[in-house]
């Protein structure tokens, strides 16, 4: 190819925004970049898919819930949890673990041994050229979350259907007042049919195995916060469109009934399966103004 022709992919690897190796490297990139062709260059696509997704999993959530689990020893942050009155104790905590270490090893990593064949079968690339920029997997988080949102209203909400609700759901609302390693505590087969409604947003958007991972960190990071059991001021996952938040999940196993979506609250607001939690937080608002007064 002559020089012209040269000039001219360059400019339209400038224009997609892909990066190559004949392009400057922004400098934040740069270590990233090196860490990801390392990757590339010493571990097969098989390892990479499997091993990888297992340890991007096991960290980001163990890492998130560890700001809840401290939680509890500070004082100061006595005042955001919404159940003041049940206290997370050492017996709760290590019940759940136990659980964790079950539903993780023995259901979540054979699902995980075929992020492989995944990728392989829908063409995702695993190259540093072809990522996508970083809005584009923000957009592309959010799109796989409105699926999985409307995914799990439905099927969370059969599942507390009386005639099946204590064969299966019954085991993840063991705990009234959440705590965030309790996240994914659920009865196996709970953790299958809810956990596919993650695979749709993935086969509906992936064009990346980076996109893969990016969505297993915002949904850890988002069923975490509503299972915290504390809500926090200045959350900046309150910044998202519709966000349920911890208050809103939290009434759910406080109640059992309402409140059914995962991410968003637009579906229980079409269905009203909210009434109960805006009439409980109607009065309890009342009451603090009320109390405001007096004092």
């Amino acid at each position: 190819m002559n020089s012209s022709g040269d000039g001219i992919l360059s400019s339209a690897y400038l224009v997609v925004g892909y990066m190559d190796s004949r392009l400057p490297v922004n400098p934040l990139q740069a270590p990233f970049r090196s860490a990801w062709n390392y990757m590339l260059s010493n571990y097969t696509k098989f390892q990479i898919a499997t091993w990888g997704s297992l340890l991007v999993h096991e960290l980001v959530y163990f890492l998130f819930c560890l700001p809840g689990f401290i939680f509890q020893f500070t004082p100061c942050m006595q005042k955001y949890k919404i159940q003041q009155d049940k206290p997370e104790t050492w017996e709760k905590q290590w019940k759940c673990f136990k659980v964790l270490l079950f539903n993780h090893f023995c259901i979540q990593l054979p699902m995980i041994c075929g992020t492989y064949y995944f990728t392989e079968y829908f063409n995702i690339p695993y190259t540093w050229n072809s990522m996508p920029r970083w809005y584009m997997l923000l957009s592309q988080c959010f799109g796989c979350a409105v699926i999985e949102d409307t995914w799990h209203y439905f099927l969370h909400r059969l599942l507390h259907h009386r005639r099946i609700y204590k064969y299966i759901h019954k085991v993840h609302h063991d705990f009234t007042s959440p705590f965030g390693m309790q996240a994914e505590y659920a009865h196996p087969l709970e953790t299958i049919v809810l956990g596919a409604g993650f695979f749709i947003g993935i086969m509906t958007f992936c064009n990346h195995v980076m996109l893969l991972w990016a969505w297993v960190a915002f949904r850890l990071l988002e069923t975490i916060d509503v299972h915290s059991g504390y809500d926090l001021p200045m959350n900046p996952l309150h910044l998202i469109p519709f966000y349920a938040g911890a208050r809103f999940h939290d009434f759910h196993h406080m109640n059992f009934i309402g409140n059914y979506a995962s991410t968003f609250t637009y579906w229980d607001k079409i269905f009203g399966t909210d009434s109960q939690f805006n009439t409980h937080y109607a009065v309890l608002t009342n009451k603090e103004k009320l109390e405001d007064k007096m004092n």
